[in-house]
């Protein structure tokens, strides 16, 4: 028994929710764009195309440092941007649970184009106060799927670590990485990427069980770094003029396509009912024996085992693959669509705003399995598998959804 692993309770979660004021419409960017940038006028046709097609809304949030005239992107900018998120989403988080910084054990913060001196993670240590003896690490450069590698390594600090909570921090920064350059890979980021995070309180403590909203089942992360093709398809890089941004490659879909398959493969037989796991392999062994290409890999009917679905709203080609990839109807990508409409990509933290719309929408009942899919540079491709353990009442307070869900789908 003192070997058994801990369960995992998901306590609570927080969304960051931009102010209004930091509102950026399609018309407004690309005003900026013209007045203070040096990008040319097909540079500018090209974003005002990826926008109209990207899925996102006109009330998505860039930080206040690019609605400046003209935008200021030094690093004080970049610190009071990633400042508000994290202190944003974990004010709500403490006002939200009866839990109190100095109980805090394990702290794991997620942001890949920041790293700060101090830490991320000392930043938060030193605004709360918290302890002396506290576990923190600050992960940086490890893409959008990176919430759900802290996910994990929070977890396995809660094996160690008896009767204590963690919480995950999962951010991004857009003020320093905002790309004013003519290479069209590098500027697809400036339409897609948003102001967001989240803030994650875990425990393993037996009693929290009775207040925690959800239960750690699973963690499957799929890497593809020693695929040279697969490790440059999202890069940050200089351009031809030396100007710094994060490029996409053509083959990103492709890949993103491989890696989510071996991620299911690993993940299916954990989860699947014994029947849609027999036909898989029933397939498997028939295309091997057969050795036909023609014959088509069978993905199972993954609706059987999950009610909920997350995937990361990184644009509307990567919501739109994993619906047809994986046979989900638009009703179980809706969460993915909205949240890229209302909040936009907001990297690591796109998969709890999914989550907390499905709250907001009243969908999340006990016993539900919902799951996580995160995809990101390196190649990644995790995922995270959840059971709720209480019906979750529609829109909990500071729910980023709160005021607008009313309004969701569009």
């Amino acid at each position: 028994m003192m070997k058994r692993p801990r369960t995992v309770y998901l306590v609570d979660f927080s969304c960051y929710r931009p102010p209004s004021h930091l509102q950026v419409s399609f018309e407004l960017l690309i005003d900026r764009v013209q007045r203070y940038s040096n990008q040319s006028a097909s540079s500018i046709v090209f974003q005002q195309k990826i926008l109209e097609r990207s899925g996102l809304g006109e009330e998505t949030c860039v930080p206040e440092g690019l609605h400046c005239h003209p935008p200021d992107r030094c690093l004080a900018m970049g610190r009071k941007e990633t400042e508000e998120v994290m202190f944003g989403a974990l004010d709500i988080l403490f006002s939200n649970t009866n839990v109190k910084p100095e109980d805090i054990g394990i702290l794991v913060v997620n942001c890949s184009l920041f790293n700060h001196v101090p830490s991320l993670s000392s930043m938060i240590v030193n605004k709360y106060k918290l302890r002396s003896n506290i576990k923190s690490f600050s992960l940086g450069g490890m893409g959008c799927s990176a919430g759900v590698i802290a996910i994990d390594l929070a977890k396995d600090l809660l094996q160690a670590h008896r009767d204590t909570y963690a919480i995950v921090l999962s951010t991004e920064n857009l003020t320093l990485s905002a790309y004013d350059g003519n290479n069209k890979s590098m500027m697809v980021t400036n339409c897609l990427f948003r102001v967001g995070g989240a803030a994650i309180l875990l425990s393993n403590k037996f009693q929290d069980k009775r207040q925690a909203k959800y239960k750690l089942v699973h963690i499957v992360r799929t890497h593809f770094g020693s695929n040279d093709e697969a490790f440059t398809c999202v890069r940050q890089d200089d351009d031809e003029a030396g100007k710094v941004g994060v490029a996409l490659c053509k083959s990103l879909m492709e890949i993103a396509g491989l890696a989510l398959k071996t991620n299911i493969t690993t993940l299916g037989p954990l989860v699947l009912p014994i029947s849609e796991q027999l036909r898989f392999i029933t397939v498997m062994v028939i295309k091997k024996l057969c050795k036909n290409p023609k014959i088509k890999t069978y993905i199972p009917d993954f609706k059987l085992a999950f009610e909920h679905f997350c995937i990361h709203a990184g644009g509307r080609a990567i919501v739109d693959e994993m619906e047809n990839n994986l046979n989900l109807s638009p009703a179980h990508v809706e969460p993915s669509r909205m949240t890229l409409h209302r909040f936009g990509n907001t990297s690591s933290s796109s998969i709890w705003y999914e989550l907390a719309y499905m709250e907001a929408k009243g969908r999340m009942c006990k016993n539900d399995r919902v799951w996580q899919i995160a995809l990101g540079s390196g190649f990644k491709c995790n995922s995270a598998v959840w059971v709720a353990l209480k019906n979750v009442k529609s829109c909990p307070k500071g729910n980023p959804w709160e005021d607008c869900i009313h309004k969701y789908p569009v």
